[in-house]
């Protein structure tokens, strides 16, 4: 049915089917919760019960939500332009950042009015039975539209419909845990509140779930390392080309849903035809391209049919393969080269190594250099230290 209604619905990739799917996404979410909102003020109103008022104005938190996603979707889809050469995708990460303060907020404020009556220990107020069962209903209601923005939100890989998956979860929780409280109300006689209990419950569960979501979309909009099975992809995706020999020093940056922009060390042989090398690195940028992804390589040759710079690069591989069983941390080495002098021989090679490593790059340095001397006295290390974030991740030594 989504295929009929929303134009090129199987194509998620494309910027403009995703900008179609959150405003349809939204505008749905709109209209539902302006009417449960509506439905719940009204019984709210007639049963005085501030749990079912304020899970009204949850509801209208909502609604305020969905406009801000239909908002987000609407400037994310924006062509770049001069002052945001890489587009505006990132205004649905801040849609989504607004929609968990709104929670949290929410929150916050039910908790002190629920707080206020459990306080005034008002007599717990008897309700109907078509007020319970038109209470229950909205909870059907609320499964269906946290489905629905769960499937959208999979289908496009959507943090903002993700946000509001888990906000109509919230919602779900909330509304049951009204309605068990209407019917303890109804059919057991308490000495406590029942709906200022209910209320507190809902708010600390609906502020624990804003609070997450705003540590999750801050964590995007700061700049969190991208998925390791990504990562894996490109690496694998690079290496499978015939005349790549390693690479290192991937830097990934995203600007939203699809629109990656990276750069990349690709080792070929020296010895190899320059123009047919370079021939390559286009054809890799080229292919990653149709992907989505913008890659730069930087191209750097290396010595492979040389048998003594061979011997000493398995030799300095080994070094740096029991350096990093010691201290527990992935390293790997690159740019591997030999110069030879009258008086020494310089062992020139890069590694790279997580961020967090536990040593200084001095003390790396002076470690490495050591057992280099161990090998011959004679040699001396030339060694550039590479913070690598996703190092841990090549797989190579």
């Amino acid at each position: 049915m989504l295929n009929k209604i929303i134009k090129d619905y199987n194509c998620p990739q494309k910027p403009e089917v995703r900008v179609r799917v959150g405003r349809f996404a939204g505008f749905i979410g709109i209209f539902s919760n302006l009417l449960l909102f509506v439905i719940k003020l009204v019984i709210g109103i007639i049963t005085m019960s501030v749990s079912v008022i304020a899970d009204s104005l949850n509801n209208l938190s909502d609604c305020g939500s969905n406009i801000l996603t239909v908002v987000g979707y609407t400037i994310s889809g924006k062509p770049a332009d001069k002052d945001h050469p890489y587009g505006h995708a990132r205004m649905e990460y801040l849609s989504s950042l607004f929609i968990a303060m709104i929670i949290s907020f929410l929150g916050f404020e039910m908790l002190i009015s629920s707080a206020e009556k459990l306080i005034a220990n008002e007599p717990n107020e008897k309700y109907s039975i078509a007020l319970i069962i038109i209470m229950a209903s909205t909870v059907i209601v609320k499964i269906v539209i946290a489905l629905f923005y769960r499937k959208l939100g999979k289908h496009i890989s959507s943090d903002a419909l993700k946000a509001s998956f888990v906000d109509s979860i919230g919602d779900v929780i909330a509304t049951g845990a009204v309605v068990v409280g209407m019917i303890l109300a109804k059919y057991v006689s308490l000495p406590f509140n029942i709906d200022g209990i209910v209320g507190i419950l809902v708010a600390i569960y609906i502020m624990i779930m804003g609070v997450k979501l705003v540590i999750e979309s801050s964590s995007t909009l700061i700049g969190k390392a991208p998925d390791d099975a990504f990562i894996s992809g490109i690496v694998e995706k690079i290496k499978s080309y015939e005349g790549v020999l390693g690479i290192h020093d991937l830097v990934l940056h995203f600007y939203g849903a699809n629109r990656y922009f990276a750069s990349v060390h690709v080792e070929i042989d020296a010895e190899a035809n320059v123009m047919h090398s370079h021939d390559l690195m286009d054809i890799i940028e080229a292919d990653f391209l149709k992907d989505g992804i913008n890659l730069v390589i930087h191209m750097d040759p290396i010595s492979v049919s040389d048998p003594e710079t061979n011997d000493m690069r398995e030799k300095c591989a080994q070094i740096i393969e029991d350096f990093s069983c010691e201290h527990s941390m992935h390293a790997s080495m690159h740019d591997f080269r030999v110069v030879k002098g009258v008086t020494h021989t310089n062992i020139i090679f890069d590694i790279s190594v997580a961020n967090n490593f536990p040593l200084e790059n001095k003390e790396i340095s002076n470690e490495i250099s050591k057992r280099v001397k161990q090998i011959n006295p004679l040699y001396n290390l030339v060694l550039t230290i590479d913070r690598d974030y996703f190092s841990e991740r090549y797989g190579e030594n």
